[in-house]
Protein backbone atom coordinates (compact mmCIF):
# COMPACT_ATOMS: atom_id res chain seq x y z
CA UNK A 1 0.00 0.00 0.00
CA UNK A 2 1.48 3.41 -0.96
CA UNK A 3 2.36 5.81 1.81
CA UNK A 4 0.33 9.04 1.99
CA UNK A 5 2.50 12.10 2.24
CA UNK A 6 1.44 15.69 2.88
CA UNK A 7 0.77 17.61 -0.32
CA UNK A 8 3.56 20.03 -1.20
CA UNK A 9 2.26 23.62 -1.21
CA UNK A 10 1.96 25.08 -4.69
CA UNK A 11 4.03 28.08 -5.75
CA UNK A 12 2.45 31.49 -5.22
CA UNK A 13 3.85 32.85 -8.49
CA UNK A 14 0.74 31.87 -10.51
CA UNK A 15 -1.37 33.57 -7.85
CA UNK A 16 0.70 36.72 -8.31
CA UNK A 17 -0.51 36.82 -11.94
CA UNK A 18 -4.13 36.35 -10.88
CA UNK A 19 -3.83 38.89 -8.04
CA UNK A 20 -2.39 41.51 -10.40
CA UNK A 21 -5.09 40.74 -12.98
CA UNK A 22 -7.69 41.70 -10.36
CA UNK A 23 -5.62 44.79 -9.56
CA UNK A 24 -5.55 45.61 -13.27
CA UNK A 25 -9.34 45.63 -13.59
CA UNK A 26 -10.00 47.42 -10.31
CA UNK A 27 -7.27 50.04 -10.90
CA UNK A 28 -8.79 50.88 -14.28
CA UNK A 29 -12.27 51.36 -12.78
CA UNK A 30 -10.99 53.36 -9.81
CA UNK A 31 -8.79 55.58 -12.00
CA UNK A 32 -11.75 56.90 -13.98
CA UNK A 33 -13.43 58.81 -11.12
CA UNK A 34 -10.06 60.28 -10.10
CA UNK A 35 -9.54 61.47 -13.68
CA UNK A 36 -12.99 63.01 -14.00
CA UNK A 37 -11.78 66.60 -13.57
CA UNK A 38 -9.01 66.33 -16.16
CA UNK A 39 -11.24 64.62 -18.73
CA UNK A 40 -13.96 67.24 -18.27
CA UNK A 41 -11.40 70.04 -18.75
CA UNK A 42 -9.71 68.39 -21.76
CA UNK A 43 -12.85 67.68 -23.76
CA UNK A 44 -15.28 70.28 -22.36
CA UNK A 45 -17.98 67.75 -21.50
CA UNK A 46 -20.27 67.43 -18.45
CA UNK A 47 -19.17 64.95 -15.76
CA UNK A 48 -22.15 62.72 -16.53
CA UNK A 49 -20.49 61.81 -19.86
CA UNK A 50 -17.47 60.54 -17.95
CA UNK A 51 -19.81 58.45 -15.83
CA UNK A 52 -21.05 56.93 -19.11
CA UNK A 53 -17.53 55.55 -19.68
CA UNK A 54 -17.59 54.00 -16.21
CA UNK A 55 -21.00 52.54 -16.92
CA UNK A 56 -19.83 51.22 -20.31
CA UNK A 57 -17.09 49.16 -18.67
CA UNK A 58 -19.48 47.59 -16.18
CA UNK A 59 -22.07 47.10 -18.91
CA UNK A 60 -19.67 45.15 -21.13
CA UNK A 61 -18.52 42.92 -18.29
CA UNK A 62 -21.98 42.21 -16.96
CA UNK A 63 -23.44 41.53 -20.41
CA UNK A 64 -20.64 39.25 -21.62
CA UNK A 65 -19.21 37.54 -18.54
CA UNK A 66 -21.43 34.43 -18.73
CA UNK A 67 -20.53 34.03 -22.38
CA UNK A 68 -16.89 34.65 -21.43
CA UNK A 69 -17.00 31.80 -18.94
CA UNK A 70 -18.10 29.40 -21.67
CA UNK A 71 -15.46 30.68 -24.09
CA UNK A 72 -12.81 30.18 -21.40
CA UNK A 73 -13.86 26.58 -20.83
CA UNK A 74 -13.95 25.86 -24.57
CA UNK A 75 -10.59 27.33 -25.63
CA UNK A 76 -8.79 26.81 -22.32
CA UNK A 77 -8.63 29.18 -19.34
CA UNK A 78 -4.91 29.94 -19.56
CA UNK A 79 -4.92 30.66 -23.30
CA UNK A 80 -8.02 32.85 -23.03
CA UNK A 81 -6.59 34.63 -19.97
CA UNK A 82 -3.40 35.65 -21.78
CA UNK A 83 -5.27 36.90 -24.85
CA UNK A 84 -7.69 39.14 -22.97
CA UNK A 85 -4.96 40.52 -20.69
CA UNK A 86 -3.22 41.72 -23.86
CA UNK A 87 -6.48 43.29 -25.08
CA UNK A 88 -6.91 45.02 -21.72
CA UNK A 89 -3.45 46.54 -22.20
CA UNK A 90 -4.53 47.80 -25.63
CA UNK A 91 -7.47 49.57 -23.99
CA UNK A 92 -4.98 51.41 -21.77
CA UNK A 93 -3.08 52.58 -24.84
CA UNK A 94 -6.33 53.91 -26.34
CA UNK A 95 -7.07 55.77 -23.10
CA UNK A 96 -3.64 57.43 -23.16
CA UNK A 97 -4.11 58.59 -26.76
CA UNK A 98 -7.84 59.43 -26.60
CA UNK A 99 -8.93 62.35 -28.78
CA UNK A 100 -12.48 62.61 -27.44
CA UNK A 101 -14.83 61.15 -24.87
CA UNK A 102 -15.99 58.70 -27.55
CA UNK A 103 -12.48 57.19 -27.57
CA UNK A 104 -12.67 56.82 -23.78
CA UNK A 105 -16.06 55.12 -23.94
CA UNK A 106 -14.78 52.77 -26.67
CA UNK A 107 -11.64 51.95 -24.67
CA UNK A 108 -13.72 51.09 -21.63
CA UNK A 109 -15.99 48.91 -23.77
CA UNK A 110 -12.89 46.97 -24.92
CA UNK A 111 -11.60 46.72 -21.35
CA UNK A 112 -15.00 45.49 -20.18
CA UNK A 113 -15.22 42.86 -22.91
CA UNK A 114 -11.74 41.63 -21.91
CA UNK A 115 -12.68 41.59 -18.23
CA UNK A 116 -15.71 39.45 -19.12
CA UNK A 117 -13.26 36.55 -19.58
CA UNK A 118 -10.74 37.63 -16.93
CA UNK A 119 -13.35 37.59 -14.13
CA UNK A 120 -14.46 33.94 -14.45
CA UNK A 121 -10.91 32.84 -15.32
CA UNK A 122 -9.63 34.09 -11.95
CA UNK A 123 -11.88 31.70 -10.03
CA UNK A 124 -11.34 28.81 -12.44
CA UNK A 125 -7.54 29.18 -12.43
CA UNK A 126 -7.44 29.44 -8.63
CA UNK A 127 -9.43 26.20 -8.44
CA UNK A 128 -7.05 24.63 -10.96
CA UNK A 129 -3.79 25.76 -9.33
CA UNK A 130 -4.58 25.65 -5.57
CA UNK A 131 -6.30 23.38 -3.08
CA UNK A 132 -7.34 23.48 0.58
CA UNK A 133 -6.09 26.33 2.74
CA UNK A 134 -4.12 27.79 -0.17
CA UNK A 135 -7.30 28.05 -2.20
CA UNK A 136 -9.12 29.84 0.63
CA UNK A 137 -6.23 32.30 0.95
CA UNK A 138 -6.13 32.82 -2.81
CA UNK A 139 -9.86 33.57 -3.02
CA UNK A 140 -9.62 36.01 -0.12
CA UNK A 141 -6.72 37.80 -1.80
CA UNK A 142 -8.96 38.82 -4.70
CA UNK A 143 -10.96 41.00 -2.32
CA UNK A 144 -7.72 42.51 -1.05
CA UNK A 145 -6.62 43.12 -4.63
CA UNK A 146 -9.76 45.16 -5.33
CA UNK A 147 -9.15 47.22 -2.22
CA UNK A 148 -5.42 47.87 -2.72
CA UNK A 149 -5.99 48.84 -6.35
CA UNK A 150 -8.55 51.39 -5.17
CA UNK A 151 -5.96 52.86 -2.80
CA UNK A 152 -3.31 52.91 -5.53
CA UNK A 153 -5.63 54.40 -8.14
CA UNK A 154 -6.80 57.22 -5.89
CA UNK A 155 -3.36 58.03 -4.51
CA UNK A 156 -1.07 57.45 -7.52
CA UNK A 157 -3.74 58.52 -9.98
CA UNK A 158 -4.48 61.62 -7.94
CA UNK A 159 -0.81 62.59 -7.78
CA UNK A 160 -0.23 62.01 -11.50
CA UNK A 161 -3.48 63.74 -12.42
CA UNK A 162 -2.44 66.81 -10.45
CA UNK A 163 1.24 66.97 -11.47
CA UNK A 164 1.23 65.58 -15.03
CA UNK A 165 -2.30 64.91 -16.24
CA UNK A 166 -4.84 62.10 -16.32
CA UNK A 167 -3.43 60.24 -19.36
CA UNK A 168 -0.27 58.82 -17.70
CA UNK A 169 -2.52 57.19 -15.08
CA UNK A 170 -3.57 54.68 -17.73
CA UNK A 171 0.05 54.01 -18.60
CA UNK A 172 0.04 52.11 -15.29
CA UNK A 173 -2.76 49.93 -16.70
CA UNK A 174 -0.53 49.05 -19.67
CA UNK A 175 2.42 48.29 -17.38
CA UNK A 176 0.37 46.02 -15.09
CA UNK A 177 -0.99 44.14 -18.11
CA UNK A 178 2.57 43.50 -19.33
CA UNK A 179 3.64 42.15 -15.92
CA UNK A 180 0.59 39.87 -15.74
CA UNK A 181 1.39 38.45 -19.19
CA UNK A 182 4.91 37.54 -18.08
CA UNK A 183 3.77 35.97 -14.79
CA UNK A 184 1.00 34.04 -16.56
CA UNK A 185 3.67 31.81 -18.11
CA UNK A 186 3.74 30.00 -14.75
CA UNK A 187 0.02 29.20 -14.80
CA UNK A 188 -0.91 25.56 -15.25
CA UNK A 189 -1.93 25.31 -18.89
CA UNK A 190 -5.02 23.54 -20.15
CA UNK A 191 -6.18 22.60 -23.61
CA UNK A 192 -9.82 23.51 -23.15
CA UNK A 193 -12.82 21.38 -23.94
CA UNK A 194 -14.12 21.47 -27.50
CA UNK A 195 -17.22 19.59 -26.35
CA UNK A 196 -18.48 22.68 -24.48
CA UNK A 197 -21.44 24.16 -26.30
CA UNK A 198 -22.31 27.83 -26.09
CA UNK A 199 -25.96 28.70 -25.53
CA UNK A 200 -26.49 31.49 -28.04
CA UNK A 201 -30.10 32.18 -27.05
CA UNK A 202 -29.17 32.39 -23.37
CA UNK A 203 -26.26 34.72 -24.16
CA UNK A 204 -28.58 36.96 -26.20
CA UNK A 205 -31.21 37.05 -23.47
CA UNK A 206 -28.88 37.88 -20.58
CA UNK A 207 -26.80 40.30 -22.66
CA UNK A 208 -29.89 42.17 -23.86
CA UNK A 209 -31.29 42.26 -20.33
CA UNK A 210 -28.10 43.76 -18.91
CA UNK A 211 -27.79 46.32 -21.73
CA UNK A 212 -31.40 47.48 -21.39
CA UNK A 213 -31.25 47.65 -17.59
CA UNK A 214 -28.04 49.68 -17.67
CA UNK A 215 -29.20 52.03 -20.43
CA UNK A 216 -32.47 52.58 -18.62
CA UNK A 217 -30.89 53.38 -15.26
CA UNK A 218 -28.12 55.46 -16.85
CA UNK A 219 -30.59 57.73 -18.65
CA UNK A 220 -33.21 58.24 -15.96
CA UNK A 221 -32.09 61.84 -15.50
CA UNK A 222 -31.57 62.75 -19.17
CA UNK A 223 -34.67 61.06 -20.57
CA UNK A 224 -36.98 61.44 -17.56
CA UNK A 225 -37.82 59.26 -14.60
CA UNK A 226 -41.48 58.93 -15.64
CA UNK A 227 -42.44 61.42 -18.36
CA UNK A 228 -40.20 61.83 -21.40
CA UNK A 229 -38.03 64.95 -21.57
CA UNK A 230 -37.12 66.76 -24.84
CA UNK A 231 -33.75 64.96 -24.72
CA UNK A 232 -35.38 61.52 -24.89
CA UNK A 233 -34.85 59.75 -28.27
CA UNK A 234 -38.49 58.60 -28.25
CA UNK A 235 -41.44 58.21 -25.92
CA UNK A 236 -44.05 55.55 -25.30
CA UNK A 237 -47.29 57.45 -25.03
CA UNK A 238 -45.44 60.33 -23.40
CA UNK A 239 -43.64 58.02 -20.97
CA UNK A 240 -39.85 58.19 -20.80
CA UNK A 241 -38.01 55.31 -22.52
CA UNK A 242 -35.72 54.93 -19.48
CA UNK A 243 -38.22 53.15 -17.17
CA UNK A 244 -39.55 51.22 -20.18
CA UNK A 245 -36.07 49.85 -20.88
CA UNK A 246 -35.70 48.87 -17.22
CA UNK A 247 -38.99 46.95 -17.28
CA UNK A 248 -38.14 45.19 -20.56
CA UNK A 249 -34.70 44.35 -19.17
CA UNK A 250 -36.26 42.73 -16.10
CA UNK A 251 -38.60 40.71 -18.33
CA UNK A 252 -35.71 39.50 -20.49
CA UNK A 253 -33.75 38.62 -17.35
CA UNK A 254 -36.62 36.46 -16.14
CA UNK A 255 -36.82 34.96 -19.61
CA UNK A 256 -33.15 33.97 -19.33
CA UNK A 257 -33.81 32.03 -16.12
CA UNK A 258 -36.85 30.28 -17.65
CA UNK A 259 -34.84 29.38 -20.76
CA UNK A 260 -31.86 28.14 -18.75
CA UNK A 261 -34.01 25.89 -16.56
CA UNK A 262 -35.72 24.45 -19.63
CA UNK A 263 -32.38 23.83 -21.36
CA UNK A 264 -30.97 22.14 -18.26
CA UNK A 265 -34.05 19.92 -17.92
CA UNK A 266 -33.59 18.86 -21.55
CA UNK A 267 -30.05 17.72 -20.75
CA UNK A 268 -28.36 20.46 -22.78
CA UNK A 269 -25.44 22.61 -21.61
CA UNK A 270 -26.76 25.95 -20.24
CA UNK A 271 -24.91 29.25 -20.41
CA UNK A 272 -24.51 29.15 -16.62
CA UNK A 273 -25.31 26.34 -14.21
CA UNK A 274 -28.03 27.65 -11.92
CA UNK A 275 -26.95 25.14 -9.27
CA UNK A 276 -24.68 27.90 -7.98
CA UNK A 277 -27.87 29.73 -6.96
CA UNK A 278 -29.78 26.69 -5.77
CA UNK A 279 -30.01 27.53 -2.07
CA UNK A 280 -31.46 30.62 -0.35
CA UNK A 281 -28.04 31.21 1.25
CA UNK A 282 -26.32 31.44 -2.14
CA UNK A 283 -28.99 33.79 -3.50
CA UNK A 284 -28.68 35.92 -0.38
CA UNK A 285 -24.93 36.20 -1.02
CA UNK A 286 -25.62 37.45 -4.56
CA UNK A 287 -28.17 40.02 -3.31
CA UNK A 288 -25.75 41.22 -0.64
CA UNK A 289 -22.94 41.47 -3.21
CA UNK A 290 -25.13 43.59 -5.51
CA UNK A 291 -26.02 46.02 -2.73
CA UNK A 292 -22.52 46.53 -1.34
CA UNK A 293 -20.92 46.96 -4.78
CA UNK A 294 -23.60 49.42 -5.90
CA UNK A 295 -23.08 51.46 -2.72
CA UNK A 296 -19.32 51.46 -3.24
CA UNK A 297 -19.74 52.58 -6.86
CA UNK A 298 -22.14 55.36 -5.86
CA UNK A 299 -19.73 56.65 -3.20
CA UNK A 300 -16.70 56.40 -5.51
CA UNK A 301 -18.57 58.48 -8.10
CA UNK A 302 -20.15 60.99 -5.74
CA UNK A 303 -17.09 62.00 -3.71
CA UNK A 304 -14.77 62.77 -6.68
CA UNK A 305 -17.65 64.55 -8.44
CA UNK A 306 -18.21 66.74 -5.41
CA UNK A 307 -14.54 67.47 -4.68
CA UNK A 308 -13.28 68.06 -8.24
CA UNK A 309 -16.28 69.50 -10.07
CA UNK A 310 -18.15 71.22 -7.25
CA UNK A 311 -15.25 72.39 -5.12
CA UNK A 312 -12.82 72.79 -8.03
CA UNK A 313 -10.03 70.95 -6.20
CA UNK A 314 -7.32 68.70 -7.66
CA UNK A 315 -7.35 64.92 -8.22
CA UNK A 316 -4.72 64.64 -5.47
CA UNK A 317 -7.17 66.29 -3.06
CA UNK A 318 -9.67 63.62 -4.08
CA UNK A 319 -7.16 60.86 -3.35
CA UNK A 320 -6.47 62.30 0.11
CA UNK A 321 -10.20 62.60 0.87
CA UNK A 322 -10.83 58.97 -0.18
CA UNK A 323 -7.69 57.56 1.44
CA UNK A 324 -9.28 56.73 4.84
CA UNK A 325 -12.04 54.80 3.10
CA UNK A 326 -9.81 52.93 0.64
CA UNK A 327 -7.15 52.04 3.20
CA UNK A 328 -9.78 50.74 5.59
CA UNK A 329 -11.36 48.63 2.85
CA UNK A 330 -7.96 47.14 1.99
CA UNK A 331 -7.03 46.31 5.58
CA UNK A 332 -10.47 44.88 6.39
CA UNK A 333 -10.69 42.79 3.21
CA UNK A 334 -7.27 41.33 4.04
CA UNK A 335 -7.90 40.60 7.72
CA UNK A 336 -11.55 39.54 7.71
CA UNK A 337 -10.62 35.94 6.82
CA UNK A 338 -9.07 35.64 10.30
CA UNK A 339 -12.58 35.95 11.80
CA UNK A 340 -14.12 33.15 9.72
CA UNK A 341 -13.21 30.37 12.21
CA UNK A 342 -14.92 32.29 15.04
CA UNK A 343 -18.00 33.81 13.38
CA UNK A 344 -20.49 32.50 10.83
CA UNK A 345 -21.00 34.41 7.54
CA UNK A 346 -24.48 35.44 8.71
CA UNK A 347 -23.13 37.16 11.84
CA UNK A 348 -20.38 38.95 9.89
CA UNK A 349 -22.79 40.01 7.14
CA UNK A 350 -25.45 41.45 9.46
CA UNK A 351 -22.85 43.27 11.56
CA UNK A 352 -21.12 44.70 8.46
CA UNK A 353 -24.34 46.01 6.90
CA UNK A 354 -25.27 47.54 10.26
CA UNK A 355 -21.89 49.34 10.20
CA UNK A 356 -22.38 50.69 6.67
CA UNK A 357 -25.90 51.89 7.54
CA UNK A 358 -24.76 53.72 10.69
CA UNK A 359 -21.77 55.20 8.84
CA UNK A 360 -23.87 56.58 5.97
CA UNK A 361 -26.47 58.09 8.31
CA UNK A 362 -23.64 59.65 10.33
CA UNK A 363 -22.03 61.09 7.17
CA UNK A 364 -25.32 62.56 6.00
CA UNK A 365 -25.45 64.68 9.19
CA UNK A 366 -21.78 65.63 9.63
CA UNK A 367 -20.54 66.13 6.05
CA UNK A 368 -19.65 69.69 5.13
CA UNK A 369 -17.82 71.44 2.31
CA UNK A 370 -14.57 70.37 3.99
CA UNK A 371 -13.91 66.64 3.65
CA UNK A 372 -10.92 66.68 6.01
CA UNK A 373 -12.96 67.08 9.20
CA UNK A 374 -12.58 64.36 11.85
CA UNK A 375 -16.30 63.38 11.90
CA UNK A 376 -16.27 62.88 8.10
CA UNK A 377 -13.07 60.83 8.19
CA UNK A 378 -14.52 58.70 11.00
CA UNK A 379 -17.66 58.02 8.95
CA UNK A 380 -15.62 56.98 5.89
CA UNK A 381 -13.50 54.63 8.02
CA UNK A 382 -16.55 52.91 9.56
CA UNK A 383 -18.13 52.53 6.12
CA UNK A 384 -14.86 51.10 4.81
CA UNK A 385 -14.78 48.46 7.56
CA UNK A 386 -18.24 47.20 6.62
CA UNK A 387 -17.63 47.36 2.87
CA UNK A 388 -14.26 45.59 3.01
CA UNK A 389 -15.65 42.77 5.13
CA UNK A 390 -18.67 42.24 2.88
CA UNK A 391 -16.88 42.15 -0.49
CA UNK A 392 -14.60 39.31 0.65
CA UNK A 393 -17.29 37.52 2.68
CA UNK A 394 -19.99 37.11 0.02
CA UNK A 395 -17.47 35.94 -2.58
CA UNK A 396 -16.13 33.30 -0.20
CA UNK A 397 -19.68 32.13 0.54
CA UNK A 398 -20.31 31.52 -3.16
CA UNK A 399 -16.98 29.80 -3.84
CA UNK A 400 -17.10 27.47 -0.84
CA UNK A 401 -20.71 26.46 -1.46
CA UNK A 402 -20.23 24.85 -4.90
CA UNK A 403 -18.10 22.05 -6.40
CA UNK A 404 -14.79 22.81 -8.09
CA UNK A 405 -16.09 22.15 -11.61
CA UNK A 406 -18.59 25.02 -11.17
CA UNK A 407 -15.85 27.55 -10.34
CA UNK A 408 -16.22 29.22 -13.74
CA UNK A 409 -19.97 29.60 -13.20
CA UNK A 410 -19.34 31.21 -9.80
CA UNK A 411 -16.92 33.59 -11.51
CA UNK A 412 -19.49 34.54 -14.14
CA UNK A 413 -22.21 35.10 -11.53
CA UNK A 414 -19.79 37.21 -9.52
CA UNK A 415 -18.78 39.20 -12.61
CA UNK A 416 -22.35 39.83 -13.73
CA UNK A 417 -23.46 40.84 -10.24
CA UNK A 418 -20.52 43.10 -9.42
CA UNK A 419 -20.34 44.92 -12.73
CA UNK A 420 -24.09 45.33 -13.17
CA UNK A 421 -24.19 46.65 -9.61
CA UNK A 422 -21.30 49.01 -10.33
CA UNK A 423 -22.95 50.31 -13.49
CA UNK A 424 -26.36 50.70 -11.85
CA UNK A 425 -24.85 52.26 -8.71
CA UNK A 426 -22.93 54.86 -10.73
CA UNK A 427 -25.85 55.60 -13.06
CA UNK A 428 -28.48 55.88 -10.34
CA UNK A 429 -26.19 58.01 -8.16
CA UNK A 430 -25.65 60.46 -11.02
CA UNK A 431 -29.34 60.60 -11.94
CA UNK A 432 -30.50 60.90 -8.35
CA UNK A 433 -28.03 63.64 -7.43
CA UNK A 434 -28.80 65.78 -10.48
CA UNK A 435 -32.56 65.34 -9.96
CA UNK A 436 -32.39 66.25 -6.27
CA UNK A 437 -30.11 69.19 -7.07
CA UNK A 438 -32.58 70.46 -9.66
CA UNK A 439 -35.49 70.24 -7.22
CA UNK A 440 -33.48 71.89 -4.44
CA UNK A 441 -32.28 74.76 -6.64
CA UNK A 442 -35.76 75.26 -8.10
CA UNK A 443 -37.31 75.54 -4.67
CA UNK A 444 -34.55 77.85 -3.44
CA UNK A 445 -35.02 80.15 -6.43
CA UNK A 446 -38.71 80.54 -5.66
CA UNK A 447 -37.95 81.36 -2.02
CA UNK A 448 -35.04 83.72 -2.69
CA UNK A 449 -36.14 87.30 -3.28
CA UNK A 450 -32.57 88.40 -4.16
CA UNK A 451 -32.73 86.58 -7.52
CA UNK A 452 -35.27 88.26 -9.83
CA UNK A 453 -36.90 86.24 -12.66
CA UNK A 454 -34.95 88.26 -15.25
CA UNK A 455 -31.63 87.02 -13.84
CA UNK A 456 -32.89 83.45 -13.60
CA UNK A 457 -33.86 83.59 -17.27
CA UNK A 458 -30.39 84.85 -18.26
CA UNK A 459 -28.42 82.02 -16.60
CA UNK A 460 -31.09 79.29 -16.65
CA UNK A 461 -30.55 78.48 -13.00
CA UNK A 462 -33.47 76.07 -13.00
CA UNK A 463 -31.73 73.81 -15.54
CA UNK A 464 -28.89 72.63 -13.38
CA UNK A 465 -25.93 70.32 -13.16
CA UNK A 466 -23.01 70.27 -10.77
CA UNK A 467 -20.78 73.33 -11.28
CA UNK A 468 -18.15 74.98 -9.11
CA UNK A 469 -18.63 78.38 -7.47
CA UNK A 470 -15.91 79.82 -9.72
CA UNK A 471 -17.68 78.57 -12.84
CA UNK A 472 -20.99 80.03 -11.59
CA UNK A 473 -19.35 83.41 -10.95
CA UNK A 474 -17.90 83.29 -14.46
CA UNK A 475 -21.33 82.69 -15.96
CA UNK A 476 -22.95 85.39 -13.84
CA UNK A 477 -20.26 87.89 -14.85
CA UNK A 478 -21.73 87.81 -18.37
CA UNK A 479 -25.11 88.97 -17.08
CA UNK A 480 -26.35 92.19 -15.52
CA UNK A 481 -26.30 90.65 -12.04
CA UNK A 482 -25.17 92.92 -9.22
CA UNK A 483 -22.38 91.76 -6.85
CA UNK A 484 -25.03 91.11 -4.20
CA UNK A 485 -27.03 88.94 -6.59
CA UNK A 486 -23.89 87.02 -7.59
CA UNK A 487 -23.13 86.32 -3.93
CA UNK A 488 -26.72 85.19 -3.36
CA UNK A 489 -26.61 82.82 -6.35
CA UNK A 490 -23.27 81.34 -5.24
CA UNK A 491 -24.58 80.83 -1.70
CA UNK A 492 -27.72 79.19 -3.09
CA UNK A 493 -25.58 76.92 -5.27
CA UNK A 494 -23.33 75.85 -2.37
CA UNK A 495 -26.26 75.20 -0.04
CA UNK A 496 -28.19 73.22 -2.67
CA UNK A 497 -25.18 71.02 -3.45
CA UNK A 498 -24.61 70.20 0.21
CA UNK A 499 -28.29 69.38 0.74
CA UNK A 500 -28.17 67.14 -2.33
CA UNK A 501 -25.10 65.31 -1.07
CA UNK A 502 -26.71 64.68 2.33
CA UNK A 503 -29.90 63.43 0.69
CA UNK A 504 -27.86 61.06 -1.46
CA UNK A 505 -26.05 59.66 1.58
CA UNK A 506 -29.35 59.09 3.37
CA UNK A 507 -30.67 57.23 0.33
CA UNK A 508 -27.59 54.97 0.40
CA UNK A 509 -28.15 54.40 4.12
CA UNK A 510 -31.70 53.26 3.40
CA UNK A 511 -30.41 50.83 0.77
CA UNK A 512 -27.86 49.50 3.25
CA UNK A 513 -30.56 48.98 5.88
CA UNK A 514 -32.71 47.04 3.39
CA UNK A 515 -29.71 44.76 2.71
CA UNK A 516 -29.89 43.49 6.30
CA UNK A 517 -32.65 41.18 5.02
CA UNK A 518 -30.47 39.13 2.62
CA UNK A 519 -27.56 39.31 5.08
CA UNK A 520 -29.72 37.57 7.68
CA UNK A 521 -30.10 34.65 5.26
CA UNK A 522 -26.38 34.04 4.76
CA UNK A 523 -25.11 30.63 5.94
CA UNK A 524 -24.61 29.85 9.62
CA UNK A 525 -21.70 27.49 9.00
CA UNK A 526 -18.03 28.14 9.65
CA UNK A 527 -15.31 27.14 7.17
CA UNK A 528 -14.36 23.99 9.09
CA UNK A 529 -17.95 22.75 8.83
CA UNK A 530 -18.18 22.94 5.01
CA UNK A 531 -18.28 19.45 3.46
CA UNK A 532 -16.47 18.41 0.31
CA UNK A 533 -19.13 19.22 -2.27
CA UNK A 534 -17.28 18.13 -5.41
CA UNK A 535 -18.75 14.89 -6.68
CA UNK A 536 -16.16 14.66 -9.44
CA UNK A 537 -12.73 15.64 -8.04
CA UNK A 538 -10.96 14.77 -11.24
CA UNK A 539 -13.10 16.94 -13.41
Amino acid sequence: MPTCTPQTPASWVPMAALFLAQVLMSFNVSALPVSIGGIVDDFGVPPTQVSTAIVMYGLAVAALVMLGAKVGRRVGWTRAFRLVIALFGVSGVIMMSAQSVTWIIGAQALAGASAAIIVPSLVALIAENYQGAQQTTAVGSLGSARAISGVAAFFVGGALGTLVGWRPVFGIVVAIAAVVLVLSLRLRSDRGDAAVRIDGVGALLVGSAVVLLTLGFNNLNAWGVVLATPAAPFSVGGVSPAPVLVVVGIVLGQGFFVWTRARTAAGRDPLVNLAVLASPQERAAVYAMFVIVSMEAALNFTVPLYIQIVQGRTPFDTSLAMMPFNLTVFVTATLIVRFYPRFAPRAIGVFSFALTTVALVWLSFVVTNNWETLPTILGLIVFGVGQGALVTLVFNVLVTAVPKHLAGDVGSIRGTTQNLASAVGTAVAGAMLVTVLGLTVGRAILENTDLPPSLVAQVDLDSVNFVSNDRLREVLSQTDATPEQVDAAVELNADARLRTLRTGLLALAALSAVALAPASRLPRYRPGEIPNLDPDPGR
